[in-house]
């Protein structure tokens, strides 16, 4: 049964689902979500690429700025937590370079990947064999003393849609023939949600709302003993993410690499995504035991540390430069002035020496944690 029949017999026989629901469906249903099955979604060939499809450099990087955190650690044996690790790449630059230029943190290291979808489980363990294992959740992980690291997985988190009328309204899906949108009153906790963030929304105000991000960083803080959170992916903090502009929200759909704003086509065949409200993990960490190191965007952040240095280095390495040169530029282009300015680096941690990190020399965010 195609999943798109699942979810309207799932309304007809409980009655409208919230969007929360449906885009829980879409995305995660056994076997026929988009990312529970196993198509090669991700990728030149796919939906969509992320920064470690691009180049290598990126986790590279990641790695330098990983080392950095492992020697204010006092280089005891440190633990790698990846939570949604795609299609392995990223562990796997980080891996090798860290291998290739660090020994004796390699053999300290122990890298975990947290992974819900049997079909991405899958495809990481295809090439990924060496110091890596899997869980379910980050809860399973004994002592984490080390890094819990995150790219491009909150925006994909199933989010709460509401509207602001004459109160907070949550948006509803039933069918009728196609699938259509209805408004119940929002419940205590969805208001509760933009009382924390002191955020009143103006009538007419159409938004998401990620309760699984709180759920997700107030799991990290109690799982992390010691070291750093850091989250990387697409939104804003809440002086941006509520502007006038945005106000029919920041739903998107992606299908063979085009975007579009209708989460009720493809089902199971497009990625849907959100926004992740950066203010929000920031609070929320802060309440649960993190601290905010500094956020900054991801071109800040990794020539911060050093990637055009980087490049040049494997540039002298390959045999046609003037290939390499043209691909890089194009890769860069991508990597941070396109993707680069739209993602965010945040850098969270929790009982470590106060340390100016590498990757947050040059903030584009510079608040106290009160003021996001």
């Amino acid at each position: 049964m195609p999943l798109s029949d699942i979810i309207i017999q799932r309304i007809q026989q409980e009655g409208p689902i919230s969007f929360r629901d449906f885009m829980e469906m879409a995305l995660y249903y056994p076997e026929l979500g988009y990312y529970s099955s196993f198509p090669e979604n991700i990728g030149a060939d796919g939906d969509f690429y992320t920064s470690a499809n691009l180049t290598e450099a990126f986790g590279a990087m990641i790695a330098r700025q990983i080392e950095e955190m492992w020697q204010n650690l006092e280089k005891k044996p440190f633990k790698i937590v990846e939570c949604g690790a795609g299609t392995g790449l990223l562990c796997h630059d980080i891996l090798d370079y860290i291998k290739n230029n660090s020994p004796a943190f390699y053999d300290v290291l122990s890298y975990c990947i947290v992974e819900k979808s049997p079909g991405m489980r899958k495809r990481e363990q295809m090439h990924l064999n060496e110091k890596v294992t899997w869980y379910d959740s980050v809860e399973e992980i004994p002592e984490i003393n080390g890094c819990i690291l995150s790219n491009e997985l909150i925006d994909n988190f199933s989010v709460h849609q509401v509207v602001m009328e004459n109160q907070l309204m949550e948006v509803f899906v039933d069918y009728a023939g196609d699938f259509i949108e209805i408004l119940r009153p929002a419940n205590k906790e969805l208001i509760d949600y933009f009382a924390f963030l002191d955020i009143e929304l103006p009538r007419g105000f159409r938004t998401e709302v990620n309760l699984e991000a709180r759920s997700w960083i107030q799991e990290i803080s109690k799982s992390l003993n010691s070291g750093y959170v850091i989250t990387i992916d697409y939104g804003a903090i809440s002086s941006e993410l509520y502007e006038k502009y945005r106000s029919s929200g920041t739903l998107l759909c992606y299908y063979k690499h085009h975007k579009n704003d209708n989460p009720y086509q493809f089902i199971g065949e497009q990625d849907i995504t959100s926004h992740v409200n950066f203010s929000a993990l920031i609070n929320w960490g802060n309440k649960s035991g993190l601290n905010y190191c500094g956020m900054t965007n991801q071109a800040s952040f990794l020539l911060s540390l050093g990637i055009k240095k980087y490049q040049e280095n494997r540039l002298l390495e390959t045999n046609d430069n003037v290939t390499k040169a043209i691909e890089e530029g194009n890769i860069n282009y991508r990597l941070l002035m396109d993707m680069g300015l739209k993602f965010k680096v945040l850098i969270q941690e929790k009982n470590v020496p106060k340390f100016p990190l590498m990757g947050l020399r040059n903030l584009t965010y510079e608040f106290s944690s009160k003021a996001v």
